[in-house]
């Protein structure tokens, strides 16, 4: 079932769109994904990708902010305080779990299955699988699929030519891919590019997880100036005086009458 799934969400055999709705993407082999690329991902996303089993207890520790040995009931208050910080914590495979089969609701029951479900992944996939399948399927901005669409749409080169900076771009734009990428407001994700290609360079630098705050902002318009209010003056026509004007009309009308009639008593004299 669980590679059913995953072809159709990859476009594979099993058919073009996913019963999700999501649209179809082209799944990039790992041996045309370029290993600076996955090295970009695995230092943004889960620095202990290759030594984890699904799951990360210190980075789960870490971002709940849980002090060591205080015990069940004090880690789950914990947790669900900060449950919004969770998405830092998740693994690659975790993040995996999630875009393959679950939704992105961030409740408690479905990060639960999200961990059950990365543990299982493990235990029939390979490291590279895994990443592989990641790379295919993971949102890189609205509406793109998938490292090669991200390469192609952002770079305009195909996925085997991306570079060190474009990787590293790339790696950034992951947490929120929606908000900040490339294309549009790009400051968040130049500032995560740099704290990843420093951090690859050798460099000992915190990278902050990534909140799972992301969401389409709310479009604010530009702020409009008024025009000043003597511009907005309309001269008013005179006042008119209905009455006067109505007892005039009479008096033409009476006047052209008489006049009228006096021609007809001319014309009928002989």
């Amino acid at each position: 079932m669980m590679r059913l799934r995953a072809d159709r969400r990859t476009g594979g055999p099993a058919g073009s769109v996913s019963q999700s709705g999501c649209p179809p993407v082209r799944p990039s082999p790992v041996q045309r994904i370029p290993p600076v690329l996955q090295r970009m991902v695995i230092i943004g996303e889960d620095s202990r990708f290759r030594t984890h089993h699904g799951i990360d207890p210190e980075e789960v520790v870490d971002a709940i902010g849980l002090e060591r040995g205080k015990g069940v009931l004090p880690a789950i208050a914990a947790a669900w305080r900060r449950r919004d910080r969770l998405r830092g914590a998740s693994t690659i495979t975790q993040q995996l779990a999630k875009n393959l089969y679950l939704s992105p609701s961030r409740n408690p029951l479905r990060k639960l299955k999200e961990a059950v479900t990365a543990l299982r992944l493990e235990l029939a996939l390979s490291k590279d699988r895994i990443l592989e399948l990641y790379l295919s399927v993971a949102e890189w901005g609205p509406g793109i699929w998938g490292a090669d669409a991200a390469s192609r749409v952002y770079f305009d080169v195909s996925l085997p030519r991306v570079g060190e900076q474009q990787a590293a771009a790339l790696a950034a734009t992951l947490p929120h891919p929606r908000t900040s990428n490339p294309a549009y407001r790009a400051e968040r994700m130049l500032a995560r590019r740099n704290l990843i290609l420093a951090r690859y360079h050798g460099r000992d630098v915190y990278i902050p997880p990534a909140e799972e705050t992301d969401s389409l902002p709310v479009p604010i318009p530009e702020a409009v100036t008024p025009p000043p209010p003597e511009s907005l003056e309309v001269q008013r026509p005179a006042a008119l005086d209905s009455s006067q004007d109505s007892l005039n009309a009479r008096r033409t009308d009476a006047q052209t009458q008489q006049g009228r009639t006096a021609d007809s008593g001319r014309d009928s004299l002989p």
